[in-house]
């Protein structure tokens, strides 16, 4: 009897690890095609799971979504290190924009995530804090090689990524097309001109 019981928490712990899994690949597929609006029973209805065990696991759809999100995280600061380390500050800038354009047209959720749907939320804060402040540093660098229009503002880049982020289409493949094409026609708005 004692064996039998003693192999009865792990089990248990093991389904909890398999519902909380099933639980973040729910949300990171709904997350991704619908935005974040999706409510919390619809999730746990994808899941397989309860609500009641959808909340055991993430009391809050913030809690869900930061750690749905967290490999996209990971990605954005990535990227925007990928940017700073380029030599070249405007090569660098387009870098970043546009891959962080791809990021966010393969996940709508993600992009409202990352411009504040979720403001208490601590990792996105300190992620998104760094983004922002690297990205800065990056467009004075651009600005100060001549290459970055000198009326640039961060909020320029905010404004594009919710334009990016309005993008609709049939398909992911389209919205990625759409996005690089978006992406390609801000760079040229961003690019310093003799006439600027």
């Amino acid at each position: 009897m004692r064996a039998v019981t003693d192999r009865l928490p792990h089990t248990l712990r093991s389904d909890a690890l398999d519902n909380r899994q099933r639980i973040l690949e729910a949300a990171r597929a709904v997350f991704a095609a619908e935005g974040l609006n999706v409510p919390i029973r619809e999730i746990a209805r994808r899941a397989s799971v309860g609500p009641a065990t959808l909340y055991r696991h993430f009391p809050t759809k913030e809690v869900l979504a930061v750690e749905a999100f967290r490999e996209q995280m990971h990605a954005c600061h990535a990227i925007v290190d990928e940017g700073l380390a380029d030599p070249d500050p405007w090569h660098g800038f387009c870098l970043v924009f546009e891959k962080i354009c791809d990021l966010h047209a393969r996940d709508r959720g993600f992009t409202a995530a990352f411009l504040s749907a979720f403001p208490r939320a601590m990792d996105f804060a300190a992620e998104r804090a760094y983004a922002l402040t690297s990205v800065t540093a990056l467009a004075r660098r651009a600005k100060e090689a001549g290459r970055l229009r000198p009326d640039f503002v961060l909020e320029d880049l905010i404004l594009m990524l919710m334009a990016n982020n309005g993008i609709e289409a049939t398909s992911l493949t389209t919205r990625a097309e759409a996005s690089r094409r978006f992406a390609s026609l801000a760079i040229q708005a961003f690019q310093a001109a003799p006439n600027h």
